[in-house]
């Protein structure tokens, strides 16, 4: 499956365009934004609007910027726009698990809990994690010499082993690629990446 993979938008009209056009093309089958699409939520109506008019499903996660009680109170008027937050959505032979808001803390123990109980139904299936922030220690989340991410979202990435991570947060590293062990980490920052898995 072949899907378009994007992060902190923040409802920058441009970059939404482009989005757009390459989401197009036949060979785009859905879209994953791993959130901030929005500027604290302004225009969130206007670009949920264009993404709903591809007739393509968009998976999303609230970032730092949205809330999921932002997104609750609109969505239902954009069917093909799908909040995955906190959720195990099966997506082909892949079951695609989304942690939205937050993206600055390096602990979070309502992940702790999630993560819990998807460890406990979903060890040895075909994964991928969508998360706002990054996991601690990749390219993903160096900032300022350092790293910044979550050590969370890393410890269960070592346990259960998904083939993808999808995260964003940390504008500077848009673009990057890393693995955690089998594990691919990318922040496909506001432009955007095309992701094939098998």
């Amino acid at each position: 499956m072949k899907f378009l993979a994007f992060v902190d938008l923040h409802e920058d009209k441009k970059f939404l365009r482009q989005l757009l056009a390459r989401a197009m093309q036949s060979d785009v089958e859905f879209l994953v934004c791993a959130g901030d699409l929005t500027q604290f939520g302004r225009n969130l109506r206007y670009i949920l609007r264009h993404l709903n008019d591809l007739g393509k499903k968009v998976y999303l996660i609230p970032g730092n910027h949205e809330t999921d009680t932002m997104l609750a109170s609109v969505l239902a008027d954009y069917p093909f726009c799908v909040n995955i937050n906190r959720q195990a959505v099966e997506i082909g032979s892949y079951l695609f698990l989304g942690f939205g808001e937050g993206g600055f803390s390096a602990e979070d123990a309502n992940f702790r809990k999630v993560a819990r109980e998807w460890y406990g139904r979903h060890k040895g299936k075909k994964l991928v994690l969508v998360t706002h922030g990054p996991p601690y220690g990749t390219k993903a989340d160096f900032l300022g010499g350092q790293h910044t991410g979550n050590t969370d979202f890393r410890a269960f990435i070592e346990r259960i082993n998904p083939k993808l991570v999808i995260c964003g947060h940390i504008h500077e590293t848009a673009g990057a690629v890393d693995k955690i062990g089998e594990t691919s980490v990318i922040n496909p920052g506001w432009e955007g990446m095309i992701i094939e898995l098998s």
